[in-house]
């Protein structure tokens, strides 16, 4: 298994988890990003730097993600093209996307972005929180401990 991370987005706290893990665990852990990261020295961290640009980290994650891959990712639309590969993702906040809801969530995905578009403020996301991060580390060690038993 190798976790990819969409990591343009990625609150810097989770970093500090994702290392962790990745050390203990002994797991390929990949961040994408258009901008240079500062990555903690590993034989099990890596970073790919892709030239700027819209979906670019997306679609480097895609062409590289495998059956059984873990992505982070608060993207919906990753989320579901990762989720046709066999991989699963998992959203900063915790939310673990499968082929059981990430269907639902695509749909909500655009409504809203439909509604944005046609003028309606619907608001965005909640700033990020304790609660958050905790979400966050929880899920993750539930699944990684799961699929290592599995």
């Amino acid at each position: 298994m190798h976790i990819w991370v969409d990591a343009d987005a990625l609150p810097g706290v989770l970093k500090k988890i994702l290392f962790r893990l990745s050390e203990r665990m002994q797991l390929p852990l990949t961040f994408v990003a258009n901008k240079p990261l500062s990555l903690q020295k590993s034989p099990f961290i890596d970073l790919i730097l892709v030239k700027p640009g819209l979906d670019v980290a997306d679609e480097e994650i895609i062409a590289r993600v495998e059956d059984g891959d873990l992505v982070i990712t608060a993207d919906i639309p990753l989320a579901a093209a990762v989720i046709e590969k066999g991989a699963v993702a998992l959203s900063s906040r915790g939310e673990l996307f499968t082929r059981n809801n990430i269907g639902e969530r695509l749909s909500m995905r655009n409504f809203m972005q439909g509604l944005r578009e046609a003028g309606v403020d619907a608001g965005g996301p909640a700033p990020f929180s304790q609660r958050d991060r905790e979400n966050f580390a929880n899920q993750l060690d539930r699944f990684i401990t799961e699929r290592l038993r599995g």
